[in-house]
Parts: C-alpha cells; sequence; structure tokens
C-alpha cells in the first residue's frame, strides 16, 4: 500500500511538473514569436492578401506622384515627390497597422483565442505576436513601395545611415500604432467594424498633417492641430533624414510618440484582451 501511493505520489509529481506553466520575460517572448510565425506562415498561402497589400501602396505612390507631382510647390524642395514622397511612406505605414486590429477581431469571432487560451502559453503574446507579425509584413510592404519610389525618380539626398534610421522611424510609428488598433479590435463586435473603426481615425490623422502639404498653407484654425499632430512630429523628422537636411528635435519627439504610445496602448490592449477572453 505504502509502495503504491509513493509511486502514484511520484507520477502525479512528475505530470505536474512536465505540465507547469513556465514563466519570465523569456517566456512571453518565446511565445509571441512562436504566434508571430504562426500569423507569417498564413502569407504565402494568401495571395490575395499579399497582394492587395502591397498594391495599395504602390497604387498611393505612383497616382499622387503623377496627379499632385507637377501642380504643387513647396519652398526648400526643388522637387515635389522629394516633400510627398517620405508623406506617403508614412501613410502606407501607418494604413498597414490596421491589420491587427481586423485580425484580432477575426480571431475572436472565429473562436480560435478561445482554443489559444487552452495552450499552457503566455496569454499577452496572442496579442504581442499579431502587432509582431503585422510589423514584419509592413516592412515587406514599404520595401515594395520603396523600390517604386526609386524607379520613379525619388532619390536619398541624405546619407544611407539618415535613410536607414528614416525608415526605422516610420516602421516604429507604424507599430506603435499597431497597438492602438489592437485594442479597437478587441472593443468591437465584429470584424466589419473593426475595419471601419480601425480606418476612421486614421484619415484625419494622416490628412490633417504635414504629409501632403506645409501646414502654413492650411487656415489659421487647423494649422496648429496638423502641427501638433504626431504623424505630422514623423513625417517631418523622415522627410529630413532622406532629404538630407537638418532635423532639429523631430527624431526625439517621434521616438517619444512612439514609445509612449507603445507603452500606453499595448497595457490597454493586453487588459483588454484578459478581459474578452475571460471565461
Amino acid at each position: 500500500m505504502s509502495t503504491t501511493t509513493t509511486t502514484v505520489s511520484a507520477a502525479t509529481s512528475s505530470t505536474s511538473t512536465r505540465h507547469a506553466v513556465p514563466t519570465g520575460p523569456v517566456w512571453i517572448v518565446r511565445d509571441a514569436w512562436t504566434e508571430a510565425l504562426r500569423h507569417l506562415r498564413i502569407i504565402p498561402r494568401n495571395i490575395e492578401l499579399l497582394i492587395f497589400a502591397t498594391v495599395q501602396p504602390i497604387m498611393f505612390v505612383v497616382l499622387f506622384v503623377y496627379v499632385f507631382g507637377g501642380s504643387i510647390e513647396v519652398p526648400g524642395f526643388d522637387s515635389y515627390n522629394q516633400y510627398l514622397l517620405p508623406g506617403i511612406f508614412a501613410q502606407s505605414v501607418v494604413f498597414g497597422s490596421a491589420f491587427t486590429g481586423v485580425g484580432l477581431a477575426e480571431d475572436l469571432q472565429k473562436g480560435l483565442i478561445d482554443r489559444l487560451r487552452s495552450l499552457p502559453m503566455a496569454q499577452s503574446a496572442v496579442v504581442v505576436g499579431r502587432t509582431i507579425s503585422d510589423l514584419c509584413r509592413n516592412m515587406l510592404t514599404f520595401s515594395v513601395m520603396l523600390v517604386v519610389a526609386l524607379a520613379i525618380g525619388f532619390r536619398f539626398e541624405g546619407t544611407m545611415l539618415e535613410a536607414g534610421a528614416a525608415t526605422l522611424l516610420l516602421l516604429l510609428f507604424s507599430y506603435a500604432l499597431s497597438w492602438v488598433q489592437a485594442l479597437m479590435g478587441l472593443s468591437v463586435k465584429s470584424v466589419e467594424a473593426a475595419n471601419s473603426a480601425g480606418f476612421i481615425w486614421m484619415f484625419p490623422l494622416t490628412f490633417v498633417s504635414s504629409a501632403f502639404v506645409d501646414p502654413a498653407t492650411m487656415p489659421d484654425w487647423l494649422e496648429p492641430i496638423a502641427d501638433a499632430n504626431p504623424f505630422t512630429v514623423v513625417t517631418n523628422a523622415a522627410r529630413s533624414l532622406y532629404n538630407g537636411l537638418p532635423v532639429g528635435n523631430d527624431v526625439w519627439l517621434s521616438l517619444a510618440w512612439s514609445v509612449g504610445i507603445i507603452a500606453v496602448f499595448s497595457t490597454l490592449s493586453i487588459r483588454k484582451f484578459k478581459r474578452a477572453t475571460a471565461a
């Protein structure tokens, strides 16, 4: 009897050890990357999504350049394209962040999140992995868009280091806004609502800015709003770096905005996710 009890206890202890849920930052990072890979593996199998995600930014580049390129002049720039295209880059990566909200809303609606919750994994990794995978997709989209821009005449007038820094600023800002989209995707009841909610606020964010025109040309009441827009700060920083112009404090302000948005909205999104998936 004693031997049997000891054996059962040992077996129970062994099973408990095998199924013990790990903890710590390394565990979260590992699970987040695993979740990101799950989403990235879907991309080659969903060619339509990849095509649409790539074609839209290309259309923005080509249409804006050939529609507005010869009709607007900006002081300090020999070509409007050199002013415009960094704004198009910024707009496109921001629009790319919408995939996060739509994707999370779709996973919730299909019940996939409930299946993930049954696994011994960090719950926050579900949202973190989604944002990482969308950042990787945004990097691919940006690369294609940049090649097209270079083909139609855009040039790096600063150093390659400055151009790399500009690109990283844009991608960091898009990652920050992915967390805003994550909160929206977790707050609505359907994929359609997530899609609508994700784009409604992005249009004023990107158009009431310095992306396409100098805010000084806007009405007096609108100009200070455009100047205070974080999208304007990031766009100005990227534009100056791409064109080899003085950046002032725009780089540091861009970093502050991006880090601040990530800190606030990642916390809110993860809390919202835990409440939304609570049994």
